[in-house]
């Protein structure tokens, strides 16, 4: 056991090392997520996705729910947790008559959850917070000047690395806190080129490097209603965080093309630019519903004050966001030996209202999705490879704004071993 839990210890360390890195390498076209930290992940984990990302009321001994750090209180006693999940999407772009194509990939998560104690349950993992990653050109006539080309570019994100404790308090009721480290950078690059050689073109390089701790407190509670029927309450808050943030700023002049030429003035350089960024607060609560364990319905609902996020640059125009999930799951016979049987058929919906403002407009986004368990049954009766098929969309083609149609293809992998049980000999 002792060298088992080596190995693991090693891989989740390695991966923990390459999850900001594979992160920033995929060329994602997301233009909206050029607003504040860049697309924030509401996502849960690979299984309860597949449920519309339905996760305050929901716990269970054999996968990990992060977003409510009282679910961990269900890990089995005698057993250890492993969870990953990566995704790829396929999205459109549109704009009146502009359409673009492109697919890129994501590492989503990667955690561990174990028993302390009788009452005590921990987890620990790696996590993507929010997303970065645009390239926008337009251009403009102005009057005595003529055509202005500009350019738009950045990328990078945030990455969460939370340590999450849970206790049992009593029969079906358990808390739980969620210590987050939150790091990344922020690249953001414009370009302004004049079709003139009397006017001298300029570049703006602005990168951003934030670190902080942030705070995720939850409550769960469940009860039966006689033999079949099982409700759970659950409910999330998490305080106003300010994360340090360090800027490094560069203004460049130059003449011609800025891809061909090696000419520059060096209009403005600061590298020691400090501040703060504020993730603002929010609350959550959600409803579920089980029927002799086949049969599981839920439903959640999330506030965030959005209005009140501040960041060292000039503030987007953000608003307060309401989002809500409902999903459901299905298994034939949960206690079946037969492999069909012990297979999990999940359906959802999400909306959220959106936290961008633009032109008056609110950036709402919506996503419908199926997903499927299939039980590794050469592991152990409760691992599990969790397939997701998703379509969302975000924005809209009011007001000459971008609408994106998104297809995401989800895999996770559950594993849980026993570990905790001496072997008896005969």
């Amino acid at each position: 056991m002792l060298l088992k839990a080596k190995y693991i210890l090693w891989i989740v360390a390695f991966c923990c090392l390459c999850f900001p890195f594979v992160q920033a390498q995929n060329e994602i076209r997301m233009p909206y997520s050029s607003y504040g930290i860049g697309s924030v992940n509401h996502y849960s984990n690979g299984i309860l996705d597949g449920m519309g990302s339905v996760s305050y009321a929901m716990q269970n001994p054999y996968y990990i729910n992060f977003r409510n750090p009282a679910s961990y209180a269900a890990f089995d006693s005698l057993s250890f947790i492993a969870d990953a999940a990566a995704s790829i999407f396929y999205s459109k772009l549109s704009q009146k008559e502009n359409k673009q194509k492109n697919s890129y990939a994501r590492p989503f998560y990667l955690a561990i959850g174990v028993p302390v104690t009788r009452h005590w349950r921990t987890s620990v993992g790696i996590k993507s917070f929010s997303t970065i990653g645009y390239n926008i050109a337009t251009s403009k006539n102005i009057p005595n000047v003529g055509d202005v080309n500009y350019t738009y570019s950045g990328n990078g994100g945030l990455n969460q690395l939370y340590w999450g404790n849970a206790f049992k308090i009593c029969k079906g009721l358990s808390i739980g806190l969620n210590a987050s480290y939150l790091f990344g950078s922020i690249f953001a690059a414009s370009n302004t080129e004049f079709n003139s050689n009397t006017i001298l073109n300029s570049y703006i390089n602005d990168a951003y490097l934030v670190d902080g701790i942030y705070l995720e407190g939850g409550l769960q509670y469940f009860f039966n209603i006689g033999e079949k029927h099982k409700i759970g309450l659950g409910a999330v808050y998490s305080n106003t965080a300010y994360i340090w943030a360090k800027e490094k700023l560069l203004i460049n002049s130059y003449s011609g093309s800025y891809i061909s030429t090696s000419i520059y003035d060096t209009v403005l350089y600061k590298d020691d630019l400090r501040g703060t960024l504020n993730i603002p607060q929010s609350v959550g609560a959600g409803l579920s519903y089980t029927f002799k364990d086949k049969l599981t319905v839920a439903a959640d609902v999330t506030w965030q004050n959005w209005a009140n996020f501040k960041f060292m640059k000039p503030c987007d125009s953000l608003q307060n966001t309401i989002m809500a999930s409902l999903g459901a799951q299905f298994i034939p016979d949960p206690t079946s030996n037969k492999f069909f049987k012990k297979m999990a058929f999940r359906v959802g919906g999400r909306y959220s209202s959106g936290e961008l403002l633009i032109r008056n407009k609110p950036i709402s986004e919506f996503g419908v999705c199926f997903g499927v368990g299939v039980p590794l049954t050469s592991f152990n009766t409760h691992s599990s490879l969790n397939i997701l098929f998703e379509y969302g969309r975000t924005g809209t083609l009011v007001n000459d704004l971008i609408r994106q149609d998104y297809f995401r293809f989800s895999f996770c992998f559950t594993l849980q071993e026993r570990w905790y049980q001496r072997v008896k000999l005969d």
